[in-house]
């Protein structure tokens, strides 16, 4: 997978513009509202869906897999952003805790096995009262069940991409016991699902 998104970065490099997706303006106004003030962005790219939240004076840290990616960011960002070069399974960077933790159409793309170890990795950086928002893709997306199947719900397609369409019961499964409190559906560039947790609410 490094290999493809290095490719594609250099390919095209400022590929969806610097306007954030829908998901990520309803994260950062819930997160404003909540007085969050550091956040980490697992796969942050090259900073598109960062900017909103460095712009309402938000501290912002990123993983990244692809250099080409973070080399934009700081290009754009400079000092203003922290980004740790490798890939979202090898968390955690940092021993730090963070209030906000917000992951954009990225946990869809990983394995089983990493699924589970991502959502664990952010909630263990999370402060206690902080939230987590993942935006993953729904099985009402066009491309459910297209290409090679090569496993329940997972799909590869897009020349080698494998991807794990979410429904509402396997979101329960897999965030039920790290604070889930809402899921939200939101038609951004695929039908989405908006992923909300809180450290410290009840498990369900």
């Amino acid at each position: 997978m490094t290999e493809f998104w290095e490719e594609a970065f250099k390919n095209n490099q400022e590929m969806w513009g610097w306007a954030p997706a829908k998901s990520t303006v309803l994260t950062h106004d819930f997160f404003v509202a909540n007085a969050i003030k550091n956040v980490l962005i697992p796969g942050i790219g090259y900073g598109r869906n960062a900017k909103i939240f460095i712009d309402s004076g938000m501290t912002v840290t990123g993983i990244e897999i692809s250099q080409t990616a973070i080399d934009l960011a700081h290009k754009r960002f400079g000092n203003n952003l922290t980004i740790y070069h490798g890939s979202v399974t090898e968390m955690p960077f940092d021993n730090n805790l963070y209030d906000g933790i917000y992951c954009y159409a990225l946990i869809h793309l990983l394995d089983k096995a990493e699924r589970v170890k991502l959502i664990n990795d952010c909630y263990n950086q999370l402060a206690e009262n902080g939230l987590m928002f993942f935006t993953t893709i729904t099985k009402e997306a066009q491309t459910y069940g297209q290409g090679i199947c090569v496993g329940k719900d997972r799909f590869e397609i897009f020349g080698g991409i494998k991807m794990f369409f979410y429904d509402k019961e396997t979101i329960q499964e897999a965030f039920g016991k790290a604070g889930l409190f809402e899921i939200t559906e939101v038609d951004d560039v695929y039908p989405f699902y908006l992923i909300k947790c809180k450290k410290g609410k009840t498990e369900n």
